[in-house]
């Protein structure tokens, strides 16, 4: 799957499940500061993902992701592992 594919299923779920506006959506944006996700939209989130990209995500892989271009990154890493 190709970067741009990632990162427009990744939007098009934080649009229609997270609420989240989508003009607030750039690659620097803070996953929690920026777009006010918290520690249960990120449960969402985890199964969203799994599903949509058909992998396990571990807490500790998410880290150092705080960013939406890092959440990218991780799953485009993922997908291609």
């Amino acid at each position: 799957m190709e970067r741009k594919e990632i990162e427009s299923r990744v939007n098009e779920f934080l649009v229609k499940e997270m609420e989240i506006e989508e003009m607030d959506m750039h690659n620097g944006a803070k996953l929690k500061e920026d777009l006010g996700l918290d520690s249960l939209d990120f449960v969402d989130i985890v199964v969203i993902v799994e599903k949509t990209f058909g992998f396990k995500i571990r807490p500790e892989e998410m880290a150092n992701v705080s960013t939406l271009k890092d959440f990218y990154g991780y799953i485009e890493s993922k997908m291609k592992a």
